[in-house]
C-alpha cells in the first residue's frame, strides 16, 4: 500500500513543480512576503518625529533637549512656540509628540518640587503613542535620576505630563475598531467580485454570458456593481457596531466617511475584477485575493506606522488604497475631520480605483476577445 501511496505523493509533486504557475506561487509570493514583511512588519520605533518647545533655555532643560535629540528614537523637526503651532503640526501628521519644557523647570529642579515636562501624544495610533511614552519617560527618568545623585535630592524631580490628543486614555479599541471597517469591507468585496467570473467560468455559464447582446464593458459593471453595494452595506453595518455596540466616538460626518468608503469600495472592486479576469478557476482567485490582502493590510498602517518602515517600503504603500481610506476612517471618527483637510486621501485613492478599473476592463476584453 505504501507503495503506491509513495507513487501518488511523487506523482503530485512532480505535477506542481512542472508547472510553470504553480512554481512562481511556490517561489516568488513567500520571498517577496518575506522581504516586504521583514522591512514593515515591526513594533519598535526610530526617528520619531518630535517637536520641542524650551521655555526655560536654561543649561539643564537643554541638557535634557540634547538626550532625546541624542536618542535614535527621535528626530527633530520642529521648534514650536505656543501651543497652536502645536496642535498645526500633530494635526497634519508632522510630528508624533511635542515635549514642552516649562519656564519654571530649571527653578523647580534647584528648590527639589516636581518639575513636570509636558508631553503631548498623537493618540490616533495607540499603540505607538504608548511605545513612545515608554521612551520619553525611560529619557526622562535617566535624568532625573542623573539629576538628584548630582545634587542630593532625595527623589528623582523631573516627571512627564502625558497628554494624548484625540485618544486621551490611549484607548486600543479606538485605534483598531474604526479599522476593521477598512479591513472587513476590502475582504468582503473582494472575495465577493474576484469569484465572480471565475465561478461563472468553472459552471460552464460565463460562455452563455458571451454569445449574449452584452457587451463586455456591460459583463464588467454586472459583476462590479453588486461588489459596490454589498460592500457599502458591509461597511454600514460595522460602521453602525463601531459607534453602539464599541462605543468609539464618530467625531466627524457620516458624508465625508461614505465619500470616501465609496471611492475605496470601487478602488477594491477594480483589484476584484482585475483577479476575476486573470483566474480561470475559483481556487486560483482565492489565491489571487490572498496575494492582495496580505501585503495590503500590512502595508496600510492598519498595525505599524507607515512612517517607521523604510523609505522604499512607504514608495510601495502609495498604491495601496486600504492605505489612504485608514487616514480617513480614523480622521472621521476621532478627529472629526472634514472632506477639505482629507482631500490628499481622496485623490490618490480616485486615481488608484481609476487605474484599476481601467486594468481590468482592458483584461476582460482581452479574455473575452
Amino acid at each position: 500500500m505504501w507503495r503506491q501511496v509513495l507513487a501518488l505523493i511523487v506523482k503530485e509533486l512532480l505535477a506542481v513543480l512542472r508547472d510553470a504557475k504553480s512554481r512562481s506561487v511556490l517561489i516568488s509570493p513567500p520571498i517577496v512576503m518575506l522581504i516586504l514583511f521583514g522591512y514593515a512588519a515591526t513594533f519598535d520605533l526610530d526617528r520619531v518625529p518630535i517637536a520641542i518647545d524650551n521655555q526655560d533655555a536654561s543649561e539643564p532643560s537643554r541638557d535634557l533637549v540634547a538626550r532625546f535629540l541624542g536618542a535614535p528614537t527621535f528626530r527633530l523637526v520642529a521648534t514650536p512656540h505656543d501651543s497652536r503651532e502645536i496642535d498645526a503640526l500633530i494635526d497634519s501628521r508632522q510630528i508624533m509628540l511635542a515635549l514642552v519644557i516649562d519656564p519654571r523647570f530649571t527653578r523647580d529642579l534647584l528648590t527639589g518640587r516636581p518639575a513636570p515636562v509636558q508631553a503631548i501624544l498623537d493618540g490616533r495610533n495607540s499603540n505607538a503613542a504608548l511605545l513612545i511614552e515608554g521612551y520619553a519617560n525611560a529619557i526622562l527618568s535617566d535624568f532625573s535620576t542623573a539629576w538628584a545623585a548630582a545634587h542630593g535630592e532625595p527623589n528623582p524631580p523631573a516627571t512627564l505630563d502625558i497628554r494624548a490628543r484625540y485618544n486621551p486614555t490611549l484607548s486600543s479599541h479606538w485605534f483598531f475598531v474604526p479599522s476593521i471597517v477598512a479591513l472587513l469591507t476590502q475582504i468582503v468585496t473582494l472575495m465577493v467580485v474576484a469569484l465572480s467570473v471565475a465561478r461563472e467560468r468553472e459552471s460552464g455559464t460565463f460562455d452563455q454570458l458571451l454569445v449574449t447582446p452584452l457587451r463586455p464593458i456591460d459583463i464588467l459593471l454586472g459583476k462590479g456593481l453588486p461588489g459596490v453595494l454589498i460592500g457599502a452595506v458591509e461597511a454600514s453595518a460595522i460602521i453602525a457596531a463601531t459607534v453602539w455596540w464599541f462605543e468609539v466616538p464618530l467625531r466627524g460626518g457620516l458624508p465625508t466617511l461614505y465619500l470616501g468608503l465609496l471611492v475605496f469600495v470601487v478602488a477594491v472592486v477594480g483589484v476584484g475584477l482585475m483577479i476575476s479576469a486573470l483566474a480561470a478557476t475559483q481556487q486560483q482567485a482565492l489565491l489571487g485575493v490572498f496575494l492582495f490582502m496580505v501585503p495590503s493590510v500590512m502595508l496600510s498602517g492598519f498595525a505599524n506606522p507607515i512612517a517607521n518602515m523604510p523609505d522604499w517600503v512607504q514608495a510601495i504603500t502609495l498604491i495601496n488604497p486600504m492605505r489612504y481610506f485608514l487616514v480617513i476612517v480614523r480622521g472621521v471618527f476621532l478627529e472629526g475631520a472634514d472632506v477639505s483637510s482629507l482631500a490628499p486621501q481622496y485623490g490618490p485613492m480616485a486615481a488608484i480605483a481609476a487605474v484599476t478599473l481601467t486594468s481590468a476592463a482592458w483584461l476582460f476584453r482581452r479574455r473575452t476577445t
